[in-house]
């Protein structure tokens, strides 16, 4: 698997783990304000992590050209 298929994978996971998370407080899934913020920043952490790889995707890309 080259470098490029191993980030698109890990940025789609990462995905789907926030999409996960976000259904769960969507679905009222949250016992308590202190649950709602502890999922609130699971989700800010992936959406930074998946920031993150798309920019070192990005960076890969233009160092290639």
């Amino acid at each position: 698997m080259n470098d490029y298929k191993l980030l698109a994978h890990i940025a789609k996971e990462i995905d789907k783990l926030r999409s996960d998370q976000q259904t769960f407080l969507n679905g009222g899934g949250a016992k308590n304000f202190d649950e709602y913020r502890h999922v609130c920043g699971i989700i800010r952490g992936l959406t930074h992590a998946e920031n993150f790889v798309k920019d070192l995707v990005q960076k890969m890309e233009t160092s290639n050209d």
